[in-house]
């Protein structure tokens, strides 16, 4: 008799990560890791002999920063990680593999071997940095069948073990909650709406950049100044010093939220040296980091025209929430108790196990079983430039907070006479100006007959689909002439490069044969090559005893041929020519232009989350006030 899939689903912390599984009788439970802890910190020690996953790490780490690295989840999206390991520049995936993989290995002690999980992402995440945690996943070995956004998972979590939700996964009534998730690296507020069994997303807003480790830093610079004021203790240039300190700064942190002053003490030359710091100076000093989740919380209220008034539930989700200084903001602001009755280091890894769990059982598109309908985190829509200013527009197809799947299509002219071929970049988020925007794709339309008149409707349709694929048609009504492509969380590695990797990170080489640069060597060279490590656990570190079965296994890497400078990985796109390898906007020539103008949408987008909270339509799915702009293109 084949055995039956488990259930699992993973939270990947910026700081720590989770896994949870659904037990014989339907419930989450969160797996203990090989180190006996509920949660395994999210970082990555590349020793001369092994690769060392969480705790031990962050230990091994004081003494040789340079094989460190932590937090690697703000730099998903990106060609590398934020700094080189021994001189190497690492994928971001490669370093979250890792953790990922040493997740699985310890939950396998537990479930046996499997394949399968749901792995949860911040809702801001946009679709570059989805697509990014997917490979991670492939690169562990992990089948990844659904990502899920972190506040819809604790959402559900809370739903089904809190009791605002039946036996049959259906709401007592309607709720209406919102979710507060401050965790280690990321900050969301997500409104959703649960009704019978169906979770509706109404809005979400974040700051992929704001998080538990900026709290950490504040108390960092502060500790630093105090040791150099009181004990004339430099840091300059004292990495290990520096990474000492700053372990200590997040476990003053944690103090701080049980106690109204501690204690931060470091040992330097031989000698011991404290301070000491309270919550109210803490509070101080990140007075103006709250400040930033109170006016993204405001705004997300806005943005769905509604208040507090219509929430009913005010959940807390992320380590970093256990500071009272979130509960005792968000009360004041709500007039709401906070809902603290699930831990939220747990919540999350709980709810993608059920989410898991319901796509095991009914599949994506069951008409059975829980549903979850999300949103676009981020507007949609093409990067121009403006025809009279010549000036950089962005033109908003569909507007971020849309319920998905969702369509919309709009009309736009050539922009002169004999043009020769158009180019549609679609891009991700930015401002009115297209700053900030991510450029997800772009479809060219080529070799367009030479009798072509100024003012050819363009007609350019975009259907944005659950799973996070858009489908892009850009067409020329008149002339029967259509280009199209397919999104499919395109932007990140490459085929081919999740199979080089896939393969050094499955060597069987035992030793990590790594010589140090010179300091003086100015050559431009590549480094060394970097033998993948054999794997050793925290407990045989310490111990020196065999390692546990499969306990804390990170499949053995080799860094060779890694490049020193990243390049941007490619762009799909029909008919291209040439490749460029960044995001760089050039001005358009003119036989690729064409002109954005002001018009009523050929077709708006679906149905608006907000319109949960409101009885009123989508009168239109529009961006800013512009007249005429063209298109930005590519320039060889």
């Amino acid at each position: 008799m084949e055995k039956p899939e488990v259930s699992v689903g993973i939270d990947l912390g910026t700081t720590f990560s989770a896994v949870a599984h659904i037990d014989s009788e339907g419930r989450p439970l969160t797996i203990i890791n090989s180190e006996g802890e509920l949660t395994t910190p999210s970082a990555v020690f590349f020793d001369h002999d092994a690769v060392i996953v969480g705790t031990e790490a962050t230990i091994a780490g004081e003494s040789d920063t340079d094989r460190l690295a932590r937090n690697a989840k703000r730099d998903m999206g990106g060609a590398r990680y934020r700094k080189k390991i021994r001189d190497c520049f690492l994928p971001p995936e490669v370093i979250q593999s890792l953790i990922l993989n040493r997740l699985k290995s310890d939950a396998e002690l537990k479930l046996g071997e499997f394949q399968k999980a749901v792995i949860t992402v911040p809702a801001y995440f946009n679709e570059p940095r989805r697509k990014a945690t997917q490979d991670a996943g492939e690169l562990a070995g992990i089948d990844v069948i659904d990502i899920i956004n972190e506040p819809t998972a604790a959402a559900l979590a809370y739903g089904v073990q809190q009791g605002f939700l039946n036996a049959q996964g259906s709401a007592k009534k309607i709720e209406r909650v919102l979710v507060y998730d401050l965790g280690g690296g990321t900050f969301d507020v997500t409104l959703m709406e649960i009704k019978n069994s169906h979770f509706n997303t109404i809005g979400t807003a974040g700051d992929v950049y704001l998080g538990g480790i900026d709290w950490d830093h504040r108390i960092f610079d502060f500790a630093m100044k105090e040791f150099e004021t009181k004990h004339q203790i430099s840091f300059e240039d004292d990495n290990s010093l520096k990474e000492k300190l700053m372990n200590q700064c997040i476990r003053a942190k944690a103090s701080l939220s049980a106690r109204s002053q501690t204690i931060i003490r470091i040992e330097h030359n031989g000698e011991r040296y404290k301070i000491e710091i309270t919550r109210a100076e803490f509070e101080d000093l990140t007075r103006d980091l709250l400040e930033r989740t109170k006016l993204t919380t405001e705004r997300l209220l806005r943005d769905a025209k509604t208040d507090w008034s219509a929430v009913t539930k005010l959940l807390l989700v992320g380590g970093s929430t256990r500071m009272p200084m979130v509960a005792k903001m968000l009360e004041k602001m709500s007039g709401l108790k906070v809902d603290r009755t699930l831990s939220p280091d747990e919540c999350v890894a709980h709810g993608a196990a059920i989410y898991a769990d319901i796509l095991l059982k009914y599949g994506q598109d069951a008409g059975t079983g829980i549903s979850i309908k999300n949103v676009n985190s981020h507007d949609l829509g093409v990067l121009g430039i403006d025809s009279k200013t010549q000036t950089q527009r962005r033109k908003i197809v569909i507007p971020r907070n849309h319920s998905l799947p969702t369509k919309a299509s709009r009309k736009f002219r050539t922009a002169k006479d004999g043009q020769t071929q158009i180019i549609v970049r679609v891009i991700e988020g930015g401002t009115d100006t297209g700053q900030g925007a991510t450029m997800i794709g772009k479809c060219i339309v080529q070799d367009l007959p030479p009798d072509i008149k100024k003012g050819t409707e363009i007609v350019v349709s975009f259907n944005y689909l659950s799973s996070g694929r858009i489908d892009v048609v850009a067409e020329i009504p008149d002339l029967n002439i259509s280009a199209d492509t397919a999104i499919n969380r395109a932007d990140g590695m490459t085929r081919a490069d999740i199979l080089s990797w896939k393969e050094k990170l499955a060597s069987d080489a035992d030793l990590l044969d790594f010589q140090e640069s010179s300091e003086n060597d100015n050559s431009a060279t590549a480094p060394p090559p970097l033998a993948p490590p054999t794997v050793a656990t925290a407990t045989q570190l310490n111990n020196q005893k065999p390692p546990l079965a499969k306990a804390a296994i990170v499949p053995a890497i080799r860094l060779n041929n890694l490049e020193t400078d990243s390049k941007k990985p490619p762009i799909p796109e029909i008919k291209v020519t040439k490749q460029k390898t960044n995001r760089k906007i050039d001005i358009p020539s003119d036989e690729e232009m064409f002109v954005f103008e002001e018009q009523s949408p050929t077709s708006a987008p679906g149905e608006s989350a907000l319109d949960f909270l409101n009885d009123t339509s989508n009168s239109s799915a529009e961006g800013s006030e512009l007249d005429d702009f063209l298109s930005d293109l590519d320039v060889d």
